[in-house]
């Protein structure tokens, strides 16, 4: 099985509008309201892919609720830690000539709930995969990602991390399988400018040294870099198309990513996969499916 898991998720509410102006009052021309999380964005495209995955993470009051029927209506299992004090998030997603967002902080998580999401994990076994993505609300220390990835490593768990700053650099010693930094996470991460691709796979290297197996780097529109276990380097350019939503784009990469390597275990063909279906999700309102990525699938240059 494989198994997302999500600190902070979200409702999502996605809104269209012509020419957004602050002060004013402005109309929407399309509104939808979306499961929101890295980690659910995940589990969303992998089902469209055609692969089964449980979602795990807080939810917290009647946005909680309505976030769960969500997920199990696309045929998602989920056994979400209910949380008792606060409600799940609501982001405020304004995609205009500029893309505007509010973000919510989201629940109380207590000691007891959070002892309760790593009871869940410590059953997941060695055959299966886990996907840890995004940030940890404020009420929870920074070393659960450390304390994650530290029981799945002895459990011979296969996880990928997307994530950023301190959360991902004290996790890589643990050896994740995968790791996705963007470009401009990257330059964070080591405090420098990066003007070629050359230098990309210079830091991915640097980040292999420090415990991960594979980098993927996301280049946005140019594409993504692939720096394997195997010390192989391979580059795809994006395919070209309007783009209308980039909320989830990284998160379908990822899940497209995992999709092409168990389908073929060919670090390349996995590459354009998560290519592909970051595309998609771009280039559409809602995340990737299946029909989307096999159009793209064949521009992947």
């Amino acid at each position: 099985m494989i198994y997302t898991i999500t600190f902070n998720p979200a409702l999502d509410y996605i809104a269209q509008v012509e020419n957004f102006e602050i002060g004013q009052i402005n109309r929407t021309k399309t509104e939808k309201i979306l499961p929101g999380g890295k980690g659910l964005n995940v589990s969303t495209v992998l089902k469209n892919l055609g692969l089964e995955n449980t979602a795990l993470g807080f939810i917290a009051g009647f946005t909680g609720k309505e976030l769960k029927r969500k997920i199990e209506e696309y045929g998602i299992e989920t056994d979400f830690v209910e949380v008792k004090n606060g409600i799940t998030r609501i982001n405020v997603k304004i995609s205009s000539k500029e893309e505007t967002a509010l973000n919510g902080n989201g629940p109380e998580i207590s000691e007891e709930e959070l002892q309760q999401l790593l009871e869940k994990i410590e059953r997941i076994q060695e055959n299966d995969i886990v996907i840890l993505a995004g940030n940890v609300p404020k009420c929870i220390k920074n070393d659960i990602y450390e304390i994650i990835c530290n029981k799945l490593e002895k459990n011979g768990v296969t996880f990928i991390v997307d994530s950023t700053r301190e959360l991902l650099i004290n996790v890589l010693k643990y050896k994740p399988f995968l790791i996705k930094p963007n470009k401009d996470e990257l330059q964070e991460t080591f405090n420098v400018k990066i003007n070629t691709n050359e230098q990309i796979v210079e830091y991915a290297k640097k980040l292999q040294e420090m415990g991960a197996q594979n980098v993927l780097i996301s280049l946005g529109g140019e594409g993504a870099i692939l720096v394997t276990k195997d010390n192989k380097q391979y580059y795809k350019k994006a395919p070209k198309g309007q783009v209308v939503n980039t909320v989830g784009a990284g998160d379908s990469m990822v899940a497209g990513f995992i999709v092409g390597y168990l389908k073929s275990g060919d670090y390349e063909q996995a590459l354009k996969m998560g290519i592909a279906t970051g595309s998609a999700s771009t280039f559409s309102i809602n995340l990737a499916t299946k029909e989307e990525v096999e159009i793209l699938l064949k521009n992947i240059k």
